[in-house]
């Protein structure tokens, strides 16, 4: 069951102010806050597409959607043998999407959800919460869309809490919590529309726009 006194208007909250929720365990029955030394975050112009993945992103076999299964994503993301999420925070994300806040990037192979990642976007600030993926380089294809999204939707903070091998060969990079909060300050007073209404995004110009910045 959830926590009574953990809400999302609480969870906003904590995000605005460089705090963001853990569990121990699948199983556990409490959520503690976190709140790093160092900080991992992604320059939005600094995504390293290598060219295995080019290749993989100029093949087009999948479809990208964007919120059509956030809490697929979510499950999807659960689902390893160790997991910071428990119930509390499966049902806090799923409220936060409904309030418009929580978002997924969604890899598809016909009918299959085969990779994505989600977040709270918060201002222009974009806190990543977990991505998975069951298929080779999914999970850096629901990035690479992400990524686009966020730069030409005006975002300028994605935050990925804590850095990983795997983020860091994608561009990934750790700052100090002093340097973090500065940043999220300036993001905050930003209100981009990651929705990219009346926009489209597209293999060929992710490719081409990562190709630009990089």
């Amino acid at each position: 069951m959830n926590d009574p006194d953990l809400t999302p208007e609480l969870l906003l909250t904590a995000y605005a102010s460089g705090l963001f929720p853990m569990a121990d365990g699948r199983d556990a029955d409490e959520v503690f806050w976190v709140d790093p030394t160092y900080r991992g975050v992604f320059p939005l112009d600094s995504f390293h597409i290598s060219r295995s993945l080019r290749r993989r992103i100029k093949r087009d076999n999948y479809q990208v959607r964007f919120n059509t299964a956030f809490r697929a994503v979510v499950l999807g993301c659960a689902e390893r043998e160790e997991t910071w999420i428990n119930d509390i925070i499966f049902d806090l994300y799923l409220e936060l999407h409904r309030l418009g806040y929580a978002h997924s990037v969604e890899v598809w192979q016909e009918d299959d959800l085969v990779g994505g990642v989600y977040g709270v976007a918060l201002g222009g600030a974009f806190f990543g919460e977990s991505m998975f993926s069951t298929r080779t380089d999914a999970s850096k294809i629901a990035l690479a869309w992400l990524i686009d999204r966020l730069r030409l939707a005006g975002f300028s903070l994605f935050d990925t809490q804590f850095i990983t091998e795997h983020l860091a060969s994608l561009g990934a990079m750790e700052i100090p919590r002093e340097s973090y909060q500065e940043q999220l300050a300036s993001a905050l007073q930003k209100n981009p529309d990651i929705t990219l209404a009346g926009r489209v995004q597209s293999a060929a110009g992710i490719l081409q726009r990562n190709a630009q910045t990089s």
